[in-house]
C-alpha cells in the first residue's frame, strides 16, 4: 500500500494548521480581503481561520479524510473571491508584504494546484 494519500493528508493538514493559527493570530493581514457589505472583518477572518483548523483536523484523521478534502477544497474556491480583492487593491511600495502586487498577483493562480490537492486528499490518491 502506498504512503502517498497520507503523505498528501498530512501535508495538507499541516499547511491548512499553519494558515488557521496565522488568521487567528494576526487578523488584521486578512481584514483588507473582507468586503465591507460583509460586516466585521475580524469575524469572517477568525471563522475562516477556525474553518480552515477544522479542515485539517478532518483531513488528518483518515476516518474523515474524504469529507475533510471536499471540505477543503469547497473552503479554497470559496476565499477565492478575497484572494482576487487584495490582488485588486494590491500597490507598489505597500508596506505589508501580502499586499504587494507581486505577491497578491501572485497567489491566485496557486489556488488551482491548492484545490486539486484537497480533492486528491478526498479520493485517497
Amino acid at each position: 500500500m502506498s504512503r502517498t494519500p497520507h503523505l498528501l493528508a498530512a501535508g495538507l493538514a499541516a499547511t491548512l494548521t499553519a494558515a488557521g493559527a496565522l488568521h487567528l493570530a494576526r487578523p488584521r493581514v486578512f481584514e483588507g480581503l473582507i468586503p465591507t457589505a460583509l460586516g466585521s472583518p475580524r469575524a469572517w477572518v477568525y471563522g475562516s481561520g477556525v474553518a480552515e483548523l477544522a479542515c485539517a483536523a478532518a483531513v488528518a484523521v483518515p476516518a474523515t479524510r474524504r469529507a475533510g478534502g471536499l471540505a477543503t477544497a469547497a473552503l479554497f474556491v470559496a476565499v477565492f473571491p478575497g484572494n482576487v480583492k487584495m490582488a485588486l487593491d494590491s500597490r507598489s511600495g505597500a508596506r505589508a508584504w501580502a499586499r504587494r502586487p507581486a505577491v497578491a498577483w501572485g497567489r491566485l493562480p496557486l489556488q488551482v494546484p491548492l484545490v486539486a490537492w484537497a480533492w486528491q486528499v478526498s479520493r485517497g490518491v
